[in-house]
């Protein structure tokens, strides 16, 4: 049986694609696609449900796209009715100023959504321009209002840096207007080009490395001088850390539903990355349709410093065992390299302050070789 297991739910719909967005996200036809696609991730559960020799209970849901807020109520409620819940298991629903404005909040909360997650991105209008989001800054504020007024508690708000042409002050005032509305929780991530986006073909003018630095310092500064907790690269929170995130970075088990979802899923002792189509009209097609490969050891080593060295605070050792089934003999001899360099604790497996500035190079010694 997996061990307290997250569930994503990939809906690929969007009002329009964003310059920037490599993900598995697609323009929204019509009614039709919505339902159809509701039935289809009925189906793939039930599939999915009946390949597991008992039904693993999900710690949290997390709905993401795409769009999701594009869909009603109706199609998360009759989803979350057929899973097996733990108690009190966060339930996540990505949600997009400009997609929200006839959005039955109360109607998500009564469905079983507790958690949402609203993709700001930036409060400069120019600037929303700039990325092809379909919103203004407005609209980002009475979106926030109208889920808090229809009772929503947990509430993250994604936001961006590092945009074309910022400046430092510019990024600052994004960040003020966040914390101004007291989210629980805040994803405060830079904007990298992805290959395959409109921003990789035509490269917009990004800011100078040194400016890039001056916005991440003052901005790490007034996140923790604002009570917002960083607890993953990312990642800021007064009091409810995201319990779906924090099992991806601690390496747990999920399962991925939906067109181009992926999952990971240990069992018989062997680690499983499942994959399904990305095409909406192939996975529509076959809902039960799903690629799945062993993960080797030198690639469960290298996935496993991945995920865990971007929190903060790390994991115990004992955690790689558990969720790779491998000794820690196995990374020992790089792992006292790197304590002894400094980059790295020796009590627990994490970085050191030093260490997490340089991140990409301590999971570097991770590679398989």
């Amino acid at each position: 049986m997996l061990d307290k297991p997250g569930l994503y739910v990939h809906l690929p719909w969007c009002v329009r694609k964003c310059p920037y967005c490599d993900f598995n996200s697609h323009p929204l036809q019509d009614e039709t696609s919505r339902t159809a696609y509701t039935d289809a991730l009925l189906k793939e559960w039930a599939c999915r449900a009946a390949g597991f020799s008992e039904r693993p209970r999900f710690s949290s849901v997390f709905f993401g796209g795409g769009t999701p807020s594009l869909f009603q109520p109706e199609s998360f409620a009759a989803l979350l009715e057929v899973l097996p819940l733990q108690v009190g298991a966060e339930i996540t629903l990505e949600a997009n100023p400009g997609a929200t404005e006839h959005a039955d909040f109360a109607g998500y909360l009564d469905a079983g959504i507790n958690r949402l997650s609203i993709g700001a991105q930036s409060f400069n209008n120019t600037s929303l321009q700039h990325l092809g989001r379909i919103h203004t800054a407005e609209e980002i504020r009475n979106t926030y209002h109208a889920a808090v007024a229809a009772g929503f508690e947990n509430i993250n708000v994604d936001l961006m840096w590092g945009l074309p042409k910022q400046t430092l002050d510019a990024a600052l005032f994004d960040l003020e207007s966040t914390i101004s509305l007291c989210p629980a929780h805040i994803s405060w991530y830079q904007l990298t080009i992805e290959p395959r986006t409109e921003f990789a073909r035509r490269p917009p003018v990004l800011p100078l490395e040194e400016v890039l630095t001056d916005i991440e310092t003052s901005g790490l500064a007034h996140l923790e001088a604002s009570g917002y907790k960083r607890y993953e690269v990312s990642a800021f929170s007064r009091s409810k850390p995201c319990a779906h995130n924090l099992n991806y970075w601690r390496f747990g088990d999920y399962v991925g539903i939906g067109a181009g979802a992926h999952g990971k899923v240990r069992l018989d002792s062997e680690t499983h990355r499942t994959e399904n189509p990305r095409q909406p009209r192939l996975y529509l097609n076959d809902p039960s349709k799903q690629l799945v490969t062993t993960v080797t050891e030198a690639d469960l080593k290298l996935e496993f410093m991945l995920n865990v060295l971007r929190l903060k605070d790390g994991v115990e050792f004992e955690t790689f065992q558990s969720t790779t089934g491998l000794s820690w003999d196995r990374v020992a001899r790089d792992w006292q390299s790197l304590v002894e360099a400094g980059f790295v604790r020796s009590d627990r497996c994490a970085t050191t302050e030093f260490g997490y500035r340089y991140l990409d190079s301590v999971v570097g010694e991770f590679m398989p070789r």
